[in-house]
């Protein structure tokens, strides 16, 4: 026996809504559900237009406070244009955590944008070469 697909992935976080905003405005992530766990945990769960699986935002104060390790972890996005989003970060009071790293040809790279809590959000700019040659947009 074998799992067949990835559902979601959680983070916690000690300010749910400040997360939504920013998974939502920053993003452009959709909200498809949210609800209260049967232990109390405060639950939303969002997505990225073209994807299937979801990034589930927990509340669970019980725990105690979230404090998140600098490069523990990351949630990685495609963007068609590294410069356009930091367009977009800049209306938006914002600007990029690290980056952007570009290719020499200027087809592809990434950059870094600091989430609410600490967590790391990394954006991908693929060439039209890599999104051809891999399915699942993985660049290594």
């Amino acid at each position: 026996m074998r799992v067949t697909k990835l559902l979601h992935t959680r983070y916690r976080l000690n300010d749910l809504e400040r997360s939504v905003k920013f998974y939502r405005e920053v993003l452009g992530l959709e909200e498809v559900r949210r609800h209260k766990s049967p232990r109390g945990s405060e639950l939303v769960f969002l997505k990225a237009p073209l994807s299937e699986e979801t990034i589930e935002l927990c509340h669970f104060p019980n725990s105690g406070p979230v404090e998140v390790q600098p490069d523990l972890t990351h949630l990685a996005f495609e963007v068609e244009s590294l410069a356009e989003f930091a367009n977009h970060l800049e209306k938006l009071g914002l600007k990029y955590s690290d980056g952007p790293h570009l290719k020499p040809d200027g087809s592809g790279g990434f950059a870094f944008i600091d989430a609410p809590e600490g967590y790391e959000v990394e954006l991908i700019q693929r060439s039209p070469a890599a999104k051809a040659a891999t399915a699942d947009g993985t660049t290594y």
